[in-house]
């Protein structure tokens, strides 16, 4: 005689319990929405009618309070230049070692992954202490767009690093045997097989490091310094375009208007930085669950 099924028993409280979890989550999730709405429409109140074409190519006059930002714009992107210049190898070079040549239980590589760790939640303040006594005293280099681009590899590194770890570990092992058994050298297999492989998870990271770099403000003041000029080389001072709203918003009375329009040029880039990392991430995502 076959057993009769024995019934299950849910508890009473647990659809109360998810029923509230989920308000909290959809609580939350409106709350952060309505902060970056309330933040963004205000600035684009105050900012849009400032933003014109000659805003974007002319340059500061008046200490800020009239022209536009060209040279800022200039200056933020010859800072990130040297940031990716310096940082897309190292990182690359490093996550490699870590990833390929490095095993999980090694004691050199759990090292090393802690103090990434630990360097990508350093503050910006002590990153810009570091870059100002390394790269503008000891080296010579003084408040130049090149100290300012060091300080801020040496902050993108942690997280690019991470990042593209996590995308050579990613790569199945069967890449590995296959280049194996076909007699590839392991350079010649990480050249043409794994680094191609592991392509979303560096660029993701590398995205992910210019977003948070292009809004520093506190590792800048101290390595790139205050000029507003058009840089002639990498040896000159360069003012961000954070730094711009900083000194407009706190130092400059009267450059209010001007601090809302760098303000939302600054979002709408740090907007399609984000938006970039976000749909990268989404496709590396759909190609491993087709895969």
């Amino acid at each position: 005689m076959a057993e009769a099924a024995r019934p299950t028993f849910r508890p009473a409280h647990t659809g109360f319990t998810d029923t509230i979890a989920t308000v909290v989550v959809w609580l939350i999730a409106i709350i952060v929405t309505g902060v970056f709405v309330w933040l963004l429409s205000d600035i684009i109140w105050h900012g849009i009618g400032q933003v014109s074409w000659r805003f974007l190519t002319e340059a500061p006059r008046n200490a800020g309070r009239a022209g536009g930002i060209g040279p800022i714009i200039v200056s933020t992107l010859l800072i990130l230049a040297v940031c990716i210049a310096v940082a897309m190898p190292l990182g690359v070079g490093t996550a490699v070692l870590l990833a390929e040549f490095t095993s999980s239980d090694n004691l050199f590589g759990r090292l090393v992954r802690r103090s990434l760790d630990v360097l990508a939640g350093v503050p910006s303040i002590v990153f810009g202490l570091f870059g100002n006594a390394f790269f503008c005293v000891y080296l010579g280099m003084g408040f130049s767009i090149l100290s300012g681009g060091l300080t801020l590899a040496c902050m993108t590194l942690p997280i690019l690093i991470r990042s593209t770890e996590e995308g050579f570990r990613a790569v199945p092992d069967e890449y590995r045997l296959g280049a194996a058994a076909l007699g590839m050298s392991r350079t010649s297999s990480l050249i043409h097989l794994l680094l191609p492989a592991a392509a979303p998870g560096l660029l993701v990271g590398m995205v992910l490091g210019m977003g948070r770099s292009i809004a520093e403000t506190a590792a800048l003041i101290f390595t790139s310094g205050y000029v507003d000029r058009m840089p002639q080389s990498l040896h000159d001072s360069g003012r961000s375009l954070s730094i711009h709203i900083f000194d407009l918003s706190m130092n400059v009375a009267g450059g209010d208007a001007n601090a809302y329009a760098s303000a939302l040029v600054l979002i709408v880039i740090l907007l399609i930085v984000n938006s970039v990392a976000s749909w990268t991430s989404d496709r590396w995502l759909h190609k491993r669950i087709i895969s």
